[in-house]
């Protein structure tokens, strides 16, 4: 099979090189000349572990190109995908479609035959329908059926989450729309129960209500922790609890600094607008929005009063800057309102990340200064700030910890230390729901678990 993919951004980018290493004949398009000269170069624009590997392969065997054209690039497609970015509209939340509906009045001008084409951005209920008497508006004489096909890629494991998808859903009324997408992704399906067909309008929903309800998982456990801070428990163990139930599960119930990412906040707030313009408001997504925002605000002041109230002149080590480990996405990252924030209040912060620094210079303050490795930044530091739980970090010894920097404060706002170690070896351990000094107290007072003498 053979297919069209507008538009070199994350998901693009990373659903083309997938289809490609299936096998199937792909060409991505992609406008911006700089970041098609870097793709033909094999220079990615994003960071996915595996992407680049994957492209080079799938370059190399023919089954994957880059082009700029859309005349040359559509004869002979089977499937056109829309894979334009639908940021935020700024002033109001909705979903920005310009791109969508640009890209597919593109494609309808260069089109010689009939074909499928195929929302993989995520767009808000009734999009499809407008592409389909867009298309029928400006190509009568050409057959062009309309489906959805949303994306539940995670950055940092996203060719993972592609080539063993949970499920795969196609939004579509046409049988041909149906079937091409059915045989495209017949490699992953082998007897096609993990394709979920549905009507356009549900197809288009399910991402978005996806993506909201396991942004209230998140916003719950963000909440309980606060909870389990006031009252003398532990989130980490109250989520496992939780996560035992085969109705909840373990997964987002880690507590942090909120949520950030290219999907969920735009999402939440694209999700909370459609309804409303639906006359079925949302309550828990409005709630959920405005709890996330609220949180990553308040990040600050914990971090001052784990400074004893003020950082002026403090010298505090950041370690990660992007919404999450293993991507150098800085699209909403908590790291973002906390780190200018410290800065009006007059710290001098010194940060690394292993894979967003260059992202993050552009939308953090200037007088941040940014370290070659975490031993650079932690060195001689009054503190430490832990922001993004990468994997390099969970590995830091506590004794290095506390030699290393001249002071003592460790702010854990992913609870990625033990606070137990992190005592023992003399440093301020402040985490997220978990109330170190109660635990120990605890343990201390009862010197058998209360569950070991009820028999």
């Amino acid at each position: 099979m053979r297919i069209v993919m507008i538009g070199a951004g994350y998901v693009g980018l990373v659903s083309g090189a997938c289809f490609a290493s299936l096998g199937t004949d792909v060409i991505i398009v992609e406008k911006d000349p700089a970041r098609l000269a870097a793709l033909r170069e094999g220079r990615m624009p994003i960071y996915e572990p595996g992407l680049e590997r994957m492209v080079a392969a799938c370059t190399a065997s023919g089954h994957l190109r880059f082009e700029t054209a859309l005349d040359t690039a559509l004869p002979g497609a089977d499937a056109v995908f829309l894979a334009v970015g639908t940021p935020s509209r700024r002033g109001d939340g909705h979903a920005d479609l310009s791109h969508v509906f640009a890209a597919a009045a593109e494609v309808a001008a260069a089109l010689s035959a009939p074909t499928v084409l195929v929302t993989k951005s995520t767009v808000p209920v009734g999009t499809g329908r407008r592409l389909s008497q867009m298309m029928h508006e400006l190509r009568p004489d050409l057959a062009v059926y309309i489906a959805s096909n949303p994306e539940f890629l995670r950055e940092g494991s996203a060719i993972e989450d592609f080539l063993r998808p949970d499920r795969i859903v196609v939004g579509t009324e046409s049988a041909h729309a149906r079937d091409v997408l059915r045989a495209l992704y017949r490699p992953l399906t082998p007897a096609g129960g993990a394709v979920l067909c549905t009507g356009q309008e549900t197809a288009e929903l399910i991402k978005y209500a996806t993506n909201a309800f396991l942004a209230m998982k998140i916003t719950f456990a963000n909440e309980m922790a606060d909870l389990c801070e006031q009252v003398g428990a532990d989130i980490h163990e109250l989520a496992h609890g939780m996560g035992q139930d085969g109705r909840i599960g373990p997964k987002f119930l880690q507590p942090g600094p909120g949520f950030g990412g290219s999907c969920f906040p735009k999402d939440t707030q694209a999700l909370m607008r459609i309804a409303q313009d639906a006359q079925a408001p949302s309550r828990l997504v409005e709630t959920v929005v405005a709890v996330n925002d609220a949180r990553k605000a308040a990040m600050a002041g914990r971090i001052l009063k784990a400074f004893g109230g003020t950082v002026r002149r403090r010298r505090i080590a950041v370690l990660g800057l992007t919404f999450k480990p293993e991507t150098d996405d800085m699209r909403e990252s908590p790291a973002l309102p906390i780190l200018h924030r410290l800065a009006e209040l007059g710290a001098e912060i010194v940060a690394y990340d292993p894979a967003g620094m260059a992202q993050a210079q552009a939308l953090l303050p200037e007088s941040i200064i940014y370290a070659a490795s975490a031993e650079q930044a932690l060195s001689g530091a009054d503190g430490a700030v832990l922001i993004t739980e990468w994997s390099e970090f969970r590995a830091l010894d506590p004794a290095w910890l506390a030699r290393t920097m001249r002071g003592r404060v460790v702010v854990d706002l992913r609870n990625v230390f033990d606070p137990a170690a992190m005592q023992g070896a003399g440093l301020e351990h402040h985490a997220i729901g978990r109330p170190a000094s109660l635990r120990q107290l605890a343990q201390e007072e009862f010197t058998e678990p209360y569950c070991a003498a009820a028999e």
